[in-house]
């Protein structure tokens, strides 16, 4: 059963999805809504989320169905699903109200989130005193419902908007004050859902550390992408250029986060994450130096020694090339050493034994040689080593 519930729930998220990013693709959307910046899931970013979060989900559920992370992450893509059928409608003057009520489920995935940060990776919450926390954020989402669904206005359309099934007098007040109530509460538990992650870590064991390393790392990426993406588009120039190159960036970072919660969920090649960490690192450093010593070297040809641009541009990137594999190995040793030190390790132990086994002579002295280097290297619970004597 939970098979089916789960790839069904992920069948109605890509269906609503395609159907609102195939019509907008067809019919451009009216000036009217492109002035309120209403693109809805008519964009790089929305097509991602859906797709990331609602299949990761399904795999989660159907895989894991009794941890409730999987159906959370199935039930955001749904909620931002929802949301582009809302744009959708909101396109067509007889639906545009009931569009525009449809507008303000994708915050309703974010409330969601909330959950996936309290319970990650194993379902539970850290502890029992995190009760409250879970309470309130039902609490907030409730709130943000309820006020949302019957206020007199359409909040996330403004307050100009009529909501159709809104309710006036001191019951509209009443349900208002419940919107912005529960949209505080979901930032409040949000934040406190991230120190929960810290809380967690600290009385983390190696399996459960390295699920919370995978979210930390989309995490990250986030960030980084979020502190590029400004610059890069203004590179980019204005218009339809930038816009993609900025929602190709976010739309690939926020598709990390439900990758990465279904490796540490499932537990698949758990433990790569301080290689992956690492190599990260190392490239980026790597890219920064040589873009920095490119950029130099061609302003030093062409302002100081007045070369030809292209002459210039030539010895610029055959100076970056040849550097690119040294300052590679020096900075990943360098890497390695500060956010992979058990491989680190492990690669300066195998060095030296093969070093020493250049000039061993001894076969019991190899042997034992052999299994303390493996036992230093990967840390068996037992090892043995069988040799085969022939005449």
């Amino acid at each position: 059963m939970a098979f089916w519930r789960a790839w069904s729930i992920w069948a109605i998220s890509v269906a609503a999805t395609a159907i609102s990013i195939g019509y907008t693709a067809v019919h451009p959307l009216p000036a009217r809504l492109a002035d309120q910046g209403g693109n809805g899931l008519d964009g790089v970013v929305g097509i991602v989320f859906v797709a990331a979060f609602a299949t990761v989900g399904a795999l989660l559920a159907w895989k894991r169905p009794r941890n409730p992370i999987g159906w959370l992450l199935s039930a955001i893509g749904l909620a931002w699903a929802g949301a582009g059928q809302g744009v959708l409608l909101a396109r067509f003057p007889r639906t545009l109200t009931l569009g525009n009520w449809l507008g303000w489920i994708w915050l309703l995935g974010l409330g969601l989130c909330v959950f996936v940060l309290l319970l990650f990776p194993s379902g539970k919450l850290p502890s029992r005193r995190w009760r409250p926390v879970a309470w309130a954020a039902g609490a907030g989402l409730a709130g943000w419902v309820l006020g949302n669904a019957f206020a007199p206005t359409i909040i996330s359309a403004g307050p100009s908007t009529p909501n159709p099934v809104g309710l006036t007098g001191p019951a509209g007040d009443i349900f208002k004050i419940m919107a912005v109530g529960g949209a505080l509460l979901i930032v409040a538990t949000g934040l406190a859902a991230v120190l929960s992650l810290a809380f967690r870590y600290r009385r983390a064991r190696t399996a459960e550390r390295a699920q919370l390393k995978w979210l930390v790392y989309a995490a990250a990426l986030i960030v980084a992408v979020l502190l590029v993406e400004v610059p890069a588009g203004r590179i980019a120039g204005s218009g339809n250029a930038a816009n993609n190159l900025q929602n190709a960036m976010s739309g690939g970072a926020v598709a990390l986060v439900p990758v990465a919660i279904g490796i540490a969920v499932l537990r698949y090649r758990l433990y790569d994450i301080d290689r992956v960490i690492s190599r990260t690192v190392a490239y980026a450093i790597v890219t920064g130096v040589l873009v920095g010593t490119y950029a130099g070297l061609a302003l030093l040809a062409t302002q100081v020694f007045h070369l030809h641009k292209p002459v210039a541009v030539a010895a610029a990137t055959l100076a970056a090339a040849a550097l690119f594999s040294p300052v590679r190995r020096r900075v990943q040793r360098g890497v390695d050493r500060r956010f992979n030190r058990a491989r680190y390790d492990a690669d300066k132990t195998v060095t030296a034994f093969a070093a020493r086994l250049k000039d061993a002579v001894d076969l019991d002295a190899v042997q034992a040689d052999l299994a303390s280097a493996v036992q230093q290297a990967l840390e068996p619970a037992h090892v043995s080593v069988w040799i085969s004597y022939r005449d």
